[in-house]
This record gives C-alpha cells, structure tokens and sequence, in this order.
C-alpha cells in the first residue's frame, strides 16, 4: 500500500509539472488576449499578488537566480506592466510592483482563469472546491513556514 505522503507528493508531482508545462500559461495568455514572454508571465502575477516585493524576494518565491530575475523585472518595467520604487523599509532596495497597465493585464488573466477553472470545476460541489482552496492554502502555508519562506497571511 502506498503512503498518503506518497501519494499527495505524486499528486503534486503531476500538478506542479502540468503547471511548468508552456501549454497552460500558453492558454491562459491566448484566452485572456495577452501577448507576453512566458518567462516574465509568473513574475508579473507574483509581483501583482505580493507587491510591492524585493527582486530578491521575488527571485526566492520563483525559484530562479536573482540576476535573471532582475533582467526580467527590468523587462517588465520596459513594457510598462511593473515600476521599480525604493522600499518603504530600506530605501537601497528597490522593491517591484504592479503599474496600472499591468494590473489591467492581470485581471484579464484572473478573469480568463475563472473560466477555466468554471469548466473544470463543473463537476465539483462548491463544498469540495472551497475545501480544496482550504487545504491546499494550509499546505502551501505550513510547506513554506516549515522553510522560513514569507508564507502570505489567510
């Protein structure tokens, strides 16, 4: 019999590769009618949900190096979509957040993943979708606490 642990690692194992995959942000991009970089498109809706935010925190929180993501956020800034400002806490780091262009261009995003997530979810009893947010907020909550990573408060 295989572990529980085993299990949900297996689960998230396939979860996180569909979601690394180019095919669904290539989607998601396509639907909203966004045209952008699929490197930069994760750094744009960290930056829009966790902003203002360090390039360092944000290299931390994506999983890259910190020059490339500070490359990217840089082309992020050149389209308009992000400002980099000094931060309120030490004025020699420059912390990214979301320009009113950007913003527009995330919520086109949210809007077309609820689409998504509409037909997807078709088949689920709002009991079981809202369970599914609960639980997996608490995981990713104690994963990232477990790591001393700046877990978001719910």
């Amino acid at each position: 019999m295989i572990s529980l642990t085993r299990q949900l690692h297996d689960a998230l194992f396939d979860l996180v590769g569909f979601l690394n995959g180019a095919g669904p942000d290539e989607t998601l991009m396509q639907a909203a009618g966004v045209s952008l970089d699929q490197a930069l498109f994760p750094l744009l809706v960290r930056i829009e949900r966790r902003g203002p935010i360090g390039v360092g925190d944000l290299a931390d929180l994506a999983g890259r190096d910190y020059s490339t993501v500070s490359r990217q956020v840089a082309k992020l800034e050149a389209l308009g979509l992000v400002e980099r400002r000094p931060g309120k806490t030490d004025r020699r780091v420059n912390e990214a957040v979301v320009s009113p262009r950007g913003r527009a261009m995330t919520r086109a995003l949210d809007a077309a993943r609820e689409r998504a997530a509409s037909a997807l979810f078709a088949d689920w009893s709002e009991h079981d979708q809202r369970e599914l947010v609960r639980l997996l907020r608490r995981f990713a909550d104690d994963a990232m606490a477990a790591n001393d990573l700046d877990a978001p408060t719910t």
